[in-house]
């Protein structure tokens, strides 16, 4: 593709059609599979955002609404209906806030930890295969590129710091938080 643009558009920088063509084809099929794989594990991608970045959050297992905002990077009202969701579904509970008096917090039950945790697991295991035919020094390499890409990509508001995230490069989530393999 790049050749033939060089040919019928001489002096047209086309160099990028090597690069961003392949990422939208990998990041097409990746979304495909996500959406399989979810639904094959019974569960929705909004709800494993949501149990996701509580469990994420280490014990007590729990953050305000106010934090499950700013982390997952959708509305207060999105994250008022997926709390409203996993607590029908017994996967989350409201309870005041241990770090606040005045906030109330969606912590995990019993059956949301057991759920995020299998969910995750069988998760990463399925994409751990996925990227398979790479070795570990080009997974690394390639997550170092990607991620050097992205931050330039990213508007200055959008960083991680500014969010006060900590999340870094992972599993896009919806609302674009990330999950950490490691976490």
């Amino acid at each position: 593709m790049a050749a033939a643009w060089h040919r019928e558009l001489p002096g047209v920088r086309a160099d990028s059609i090597e690069i961003i063509t392949p990422l939208w084809r990998i990041g097409k099929l990746l979304a495909d599979d996500r959406r399989r794989t979810l639904a094959t594990l019974g569960i929705d991608s909004s709800t494993l955002d949501l149990l996701s970045v509580i469990r994420r959050a280490g014990p007590p297992y729990e953050l305000t609404t106010r934090e499950i905002t700013r982390r997952t990077l959708v509305t207060a009202g999105a994250v008022s209906q997926r709390v409203a969701r996993a607590e029908q579904a017994g996967l989350v509970e409201r309870a005041p806030s241990s770090t606040s008096r005045r906030a109330v917090a969606v912590r995990l039950t019993p059956a949301g930890h057991a759920r995020i945790e299998a969910t995750v697991r069988q998760l990463l295991e399925h994409e751990a295969d996925l990227i398979a035919a790479l070795t570990a020094v080009e997974r690394g390499t390639l997550a170092t590129v990607l991620g050097k890409l992205l931050d330039s990509l990213s508007a200055p508001d959008d960083s991680a710091a500014d969010r006060g995230g900590d999340d870094g490069p992972g599993l896009f989530l919806d609302g674009g938080e990330m999950l950490r393999p490691a976490e």
